[in-house]
């Protein structure tokens, strides 16, 4: 792929007003066309707002849920590769450029990339770089990607019918696992994004590790995660 090859980067939101100006002000820094779409969920901050300086696509959805909001932003996506971020996330300049190389392969599919955390602790530290090394291996066998930053190309995106709006969390791992299944999906070695610690640092690494395991388990054995609601932290 080159640089005539469109794409779309679809951001879910809600109550990101502290986080969204710093992202997109990136996004319209890069050097590359991009199709900028956010879809928020219902914000009464200046998420709104801050978003439509920087872009005309600005959505806002009645129902909740971050699969509705990424699936809405999908249907107005106009890139043959939809690049779907986090508010809190940042990126480098030349993530694009890395995420075309790797669709240069025909046969690939969908990517992800390390992700480090912002101003990390020494504890962040070393469970990310752990993590992330985990995710590359994952990537050989049955491939993972969390959704801070998750690239896929969007006909086979299409043909999977997008994200399960059944699903609280984890419609990235499901989302993943199915399109896998059409092609490969790569873990981008040499990118890395970085996000804010936000939930991490309200609710505690062992927390949430418990609930990303459980939710985990339950999805791979049952179908279904045993959580209900996928809480915003801000």
């Amino acid at each position: 792929m080159n640089r005539e090859t469109k794409v779309s980067v679809i951001i879910p939101t809600y109550q990101e007003g502290k986080y969204i100006e710093n992202l997109l002000s990136r996004l319209a820094d890069i050097n590359y066309p991009l199709d900028i779409i956010v879809v928020d969920g219902g914000s009464k901050d200046e998420t709104i707002y801050a978003a439509r300086h920087f872009t005309d696509k600005v959505y806002q959805i009645n129902q909740r849920g971050i699969s509705k909001a990424k699936n809405y932003g999908a249907s107005h996506a106009e890139g043959e590769v939809i690049i779907f971020l986090d508010a809190d996330i940042t990126p480098p300049p030349n993530f694009v450029e890395k995420v075309l190389k790797v669709f240069n392969d025909s046969r690939a599919v969908g990517a992800t990339c390390n992700i480090m955390p912002l101003q990390p602790r020494a504890s962040e530290q070393a469970f990310f770089r752990f993590y992330n090394l985990l995710l590359r291996l994952c990537s050989l066998f049955k491939p993972h990607s969390r959704g801070e930053f998750l690239a896929v190309k969007k006909e086979e995106f299409l043909k999977i019918n997008g994200f399960d709006e059944n699903l609280p969390c984890l419609e990235d791992h499901d989302l993943v696992f199915r399109i896998s299944k059409l092609g490969r999906f790569i873990f981008i070695a040499d990118l890395t994004v970085y996000e804010t610690m936000r939930r991490i640092r309200k609710l505690g690494l062992i927390k949430v590790l418990n609930t990303w395991i459980t939710d985990y388990i339950s999805l791979t054995i049952f179908g279904r995660t045993v959580s209900k609601a996928w809480r915003p932290v801000r």
